[in-house]
């Protein structure tokens, strides 16, 4: 009997695929769709394993789908600008296809949801973040004195400055972070760039970017800058053979200012919450950054 009441679940759960499928990834949004007579699942586990289940026979089959963060929220909105009945299947597949091209969304790779699901939880939270950072930007508008738009010259300042950090970082796999608490909520981008020169031992390399973390960081780079707000970027690059290197600077003034080695081990070795200490990491050398090679004080509009 439960194995015939579970091909039925992936017989549901089929007509609302559409190449793509919308996933409830915690019981809270699955609850709110249970007030749908049309969503007959009544335990979030269950609807889990079914949805795992399914996405492994469409891919072994040679289909290929793709997982997307379902929002109940967003899917009675999306229902009532659009005139759809949210009980049927229908509009959850019509919403659920549209996800894919507007909301956050991952390709099914054969992981287990168990590993996939944080994945795509970071995404969605990456896309947020960097949504809500250009929102924030493009509210500043001119400057009063010179005209220009604020955002576009600090999001060209952060890109020039990042180019710069990169090109200045050591061989080795980097991973930064930048973090601005001046506007109205603290935001937090985090970038991964792996360079291959650590491991061909040449000079020249290539820095390889996943381009939306590279968009959202260097757009929460830029309203720290715009806005002038305390924050900062703090590098740890990897590299074969030699102890991890960790360096930072502060926003300040249009740019950034190097942390000293003192204050990149502080940040590191005090827990955020509590402010107690952390012991430090062995095999991390804690130091203070390479010269960005700019001219004079950092520009910043009028």
């Amino acid at each position: 009997m439960a194995h015939t009441d579970h091909l039925t679940m992936r017989r549901v759960l089929r007509r609302e695929i559409a190449g793509t499928i919308g996933l409830l990834t915690d019981e809270q949004d699955f609850r709110a769709m249970r007030r749908y007579r049309s969503f007959t699942f009544d335990d979030h586990t269950t609807y889990l394993q079914q949805v795992e289940k399914l996405l492994r026979l469409v891919a072994a089959q040679g289909g290929h789908t793709t997982v997307a963060l379902f929002d109940p929220e967003e899917y009675a909105e999306y229902c009532a600008a659009t005139g759809l009945d949210p009980d049927i299947p229908s509009s959850r597949a019509r919403f659920t296809a549209e996800l894919a091209g507007t909301g956050p969304s991952l390709p099914y790779d054969g992981r287990p949801l168990a590993e996939l699901v944080p994945d795509l939880v970071d995404t969605a939270v990456r896309q947020a973040t960097w949504e809500y950072a250009s929102t924030l930007l493009a509210r500043l508008g001119p400057c009063a004195s010179c005209g220009e738009n604020i955002g576009r010259a600090a999001f060209a300042r952060a890109a020039d400055l990042l180019v710069r950090i990169l090109d200045t970082a050591p061989p080795g796999n980097r991973h930064l972070v930048c973090s601005v608490t001046g506007t109205p909520e603290s935001l937090v981008a985090v970038l991964h760039a792996d360079d291959d020169r650590h491991l061909d031992g040449e000079d020249g390399g290539t820095t390889q970017l996943d381009e939306a973390e590279a968009l959202e960081f260097t757009t929460v780079l830029a309203l720290g800058i715009a806005t002038d707000g305390p924050g900062g970027l703090v590098m740890r690059t990897t590299a074969r053979g030699t102890a991890d290197r960790v360096y930072g600077w502060r926003l300040r003034g249009g740019g950034l200012e190097p942390l000293t080695a003192g204050e990149v081990f502080d940040a590191y070795c005090t827990d955020i919450e509590s402010g107690d200490l952390i012991s430090p990491e062995s095999g991390v050398d804690y130091g203070v950054p390479p010269d960005l090679g700019e001219e004079g004080p950092a520009a910043q509009h009028c």
